[in-house]
């Protein structure tokens, strides 16, 4: 029979875990080892105004996740106000509403944004050029002089866009430019005369972000276009580029706050930068489900916890496979080992261990006078079940009077599988005698702690918990080495005499 379906299955698997391992490291930054740090900006807008007293309703741009940033959480503190989030031109912003406000009001917002290099900007549509555009004499033919002298120093909207920009600069400041600022603001002016020649512009706002500063205000930034690609641009200077601490907040071209109902209105801005762990920092984004992002965030955290255990089986599983396959030790049992190491996570190696082999101990001594009682196989294992839970609740109340509290977690031990070992191990001792129960419950406990170790690793139990495509791999590997039909290492030692001739 060809083995081509099995292989072919085999490197699906493999292909399909890794591809999903390295999509969710790239596309959602998950980190590959638990250790890793994040840089966390938390910002806050307060909005200051004084209302009329009557109804008030106040509009504030908000930011979204761009190049180099991704927001991870918002709130709001705004008592006795509705609030709305909207998409509007592109861009986000929150409506606060009320019926009634009379005095100083102060509105909150507070936003995390997550330091994210690999984050990409949103697709942004180029702004509609402005058709309306009308000057009075003279600043019509100041205009029309400044552009003309950009434009022949130029090869396309970005190299004019510096150029007319830097014409305004102090040091290359001519009659016509200081004319035009006499009348008009430079960033509003800027836009304005870029439109005038065709290149799609407007103005932005964005906050320069440094540690520990409060009350502080937005900055205007230019944004041209030239077809489907952009480019930022610093009014004052004509420098083209983002700086890396800058937070673009408003990207739409629109107002940054608007209040109806009010007057002196105005926003400051307080922020703080720290470091969290990264797979805490990328957490909120993991909780939106999508096809290549499937992932157990999604749930309660109560979920969360009992999965972070579950999906430790696989490695388990892995282990005692890797241990009966190739090594050839032999158990009590296939995947009691697995069970077994898994109470060794809630109860620590040590406690576990003494648990186990007191529990197993007694066990055995109270099955071996059941065996005397000649009695059917059903009620023996349910004296034994019965038995083993007398046992592990002694042994808890007696740690307890003794002051050793880490002896309680020895309920957490599955109570069915320890009875049926504890059957199993007398049956073998009647019929192969003590030393294949040595062998067997020594190979179990060997496994199980092997097991232990390879599930508790931290790195281990991040990416089985991060990486859901590693279930896959570990699915592959097990179907491979169920296809070893070869000799285990300790039957070896069988062709030492061979060697020795």
């Amino acid at each position: 029979m060809s083995r081509l379906p099995f292989y072919l299955i085999v490197a699906f698997l493999l292909v399909a875990g890794v591809a999903l391992s390295i999509h969710r490291h790239v596309q959602f930054e998950v980190p590959w080892t638990p250790g890793e740090q994040r840089q966390v900006w938390e910002i806050e807008a307060q909005v200051n105004f004084t209302a009329d007293g009557g109804p008030a309703k106040v509009n504030m741009a908000l930011p979204s996740s761009q190049q180099g940033y991704r927001i991870l959480t918002e709130h709001t503190a705004s008592p006795g106000y509705g609030l709305a989030f909207l998409e509007e031109n592109g861009g986000r912003r929150a409506e606060w509403s009320t019926r009634e406000a009379t005095g100083d009001q102060q509105l909150y917002y507070s936003v995390q944004a997550l330091v994210a290099p690999e984050s990409k900007n949103p697709a942004i549509e180029s702004p509609p050029l402005r058709r309306d555009i009308v000057w009075e004499t003279p600043y019509d033919t100041a205009a029309s002089q400044v552009i003309e002298r950009a434009w022949s120093r130029s090869a396309d909207p970005f190299t004019f866009a510096r150029e007319l920009i830097t014409d305004f600069t102090e040091e290359r400041q001519g009659e016509n430019a200081r004319l035009l600022l006499t009348q008009f603001d430079r960033t509003p002016l800027l836009v304005r005369l870029l439109n005038q020649a065709g290149v799609p512009a407007r103005e932005v706002s964005g906050l320069l972000l440094e540690h520990g500063r409060r009350r502080q205000s937005l900055t205007s930034w230019i944004q041209v276009f030239d077809d489907q690609e952009w480019a930022l641009f610093d009014p004052r200077t004509g420098t083209r580029g983002r700086p890396d601490n800058l937070l673009l907040w408003e990207s739409a071209g629109q107002a940054v706050l608007e209040v109806q109902g009010g007057s002196n209105s105005r926003v400051g801005f307080s922020m703080l930068s720290r470091n969290q762990p990264a797979a805490a920092a990328v957490r909120s984004q993991l909780a939106d489900d999508t096809l290549l992002n499937f992932s157990i965030h999604s749930l309660p955290l109560e979920d969360q916890a009992l999965f972070q255990t579950i999906l430790l089986i696989p490695i388990g599983a892995l282990m005692v496979v890797i241990l009966r396959v190739l090594v050839g030790i032999k158990t009590s049992g296939t995947f009691m080992p697995v069970l077994i190491a898994l109470a060794f996570i809630q109860t620590t190696l040590v406690t576990g261990l003494v648990g186990f082999l007191l529990v197993v101990a007694v066990g055995l001594v109270i099955r071996n006078y059941l065996s005397y009682l000649n009695l059917l196989l059903v009620a023996r294992v349910t004296a034994v079940i019965i038995t083993v839970i007398a046992i592990i609740s002694v042994f808890s109340v007696l740690s307890y009077r003794f002051g050793l509290n880490a002896g309680l977690t020895i309920t957490f031990f599955p109570m069915i599988i320890l009875s049926w070992t504890i059957e199993r191990m007398s049956i073998l001792w009647e019929e192969e005698g003590p030393k294949q129960v040595l062998i067997q419950g020594g190979g179990s406990l060997l496994t199980a702690v092997l097991a232990y170790l390879a599930m508790n690793n931290p790195w281990i139990r991040h990416i089985t918990f991060n990486f859901l495509g590693v279930q896959l791999i570990l699915m592959a590997l097990i179907l491979l080495l169920g296809n070893y039909t070869g000799y285990r290492l300790l039957e070896l030692r069988r062709f030492k005499p061979v060697t020795e001739d």
